[in-house]
């Protein structure tokens, strides 16, 4: 199964999905959408905080100096770009931007973002696609941006020779806010943790949503191994969260828990 297909499997999974992150609160109001990331109420508006200091991160390290270095607007594409908020607020700043996802659901799939192209038209576009057969022409891009998504690919180096057949040389692929572990140990803990945890978290749809054989997290390692016939090289870029976000490991030390994931921003540039 291939998450895009027409198959029965793909579509119930995609319909699984959507449930259980209407299920979660991530279903937003028009007004709450064009605060995206910066919401600061709501079930997950704590989630919302570590993924604005993501995108601030974002814009001060990557999409500026790209700017500046081009002397004119970017081209971006979003891969996994949800309800879009990603493109929607480049477009604010005069790029434009292709919105990619597998969903086009109301909820925070594509179809969320009718409202932002009203207020944007013509700014940014909306392509349903896998990424690891993106429907794009090569070279197209100055930016592609893994937006809390490639810990759902199938294949990371499928993936990331996708993403560097569409950026541009010169251009950048960056992952942003995906779990990072400090070794496979750890990463594995935690998938084993969720796989135990299915039946109660996910209820009837357990089966469905944790079908696909998604990579679920990365490892430094994982990205350069996946990388490295590509031409690939990542920097890192330590992001400052909030103070109990980055206090988590030292609680999780105390508490005996598994360690946690970490975000920060990791981008490599087309040679």
């Amino acid at each position: 199964m291939t998450i895009a297909d027409g198959g029965l499997e793909a579509r119930r999974f995609r319909s699984d999905y959507a449930a259980q992150r209407l299920a979660e609160g991530r279903a937003h109001s028009a007004e709450d959408m064009n605060r995206l990331p910066y919401l600061t109420t709501g079930p997950i508006a704590r989630q919302w905080r570590v993924r604005a200091r993501s995108f601030d991160a974002l814009c001060r390290t990557v999409l500026a100096p790209l700017r500046a270095l081009k002397g004119s607007p970017l081209s971006i594409l979003d891969v996994g770009a949800g309800c879009s908020w990603l493109c929607y607020r480049a477009s604010l700043s005069g790029d434009t931007a292709v919105a990619l996802d597998v969903r086009d659901d109301s909820v925070d799939g594509l179809g969320a973002a009718a409202h932002y192209l009203v207020e944007q038209p013509g700014r940014f576009g909306r392509v349903v696609g896998s990424f690891d057969a993106l429907p794009l022409s090569q070279r197209r891009f100055d930016v592609a941006i893994f937006n809390a998504s490639i810990h759902y690919a199938f294949n990371l180096a499928t993936v990331l020779r996708e993403a560097a057949r569409v950026v541009s040389v010169g251009g950048r692929i960056v992952v942003l806010d995906s779990p990072f572990y400090a070794s496979e140990a750890a990463g594995a803990a935690m998938v084993a943790e969720k796989r135990s945890e299915a039946r109660t978290r996910f209820g009837e749809r357990a089966s469905t949503l944790m079908a696909p054989p998604f990579i679920e997290f990365l490892t430094s390692e994982r990205l350069a191994t996946a990388a490295s016939g590509l031409g690939l090289e990542w920097r890192r870029h330590r992001v400052r969260y909030p103070i109990w976000y980055e206090t988590r490991p030292l609680v999780a030390l105390v508490r005996g828990r598994r360690q946690p994931s970490r975000f920060d921003l990791w981008e490599s540039t087309i040679r």
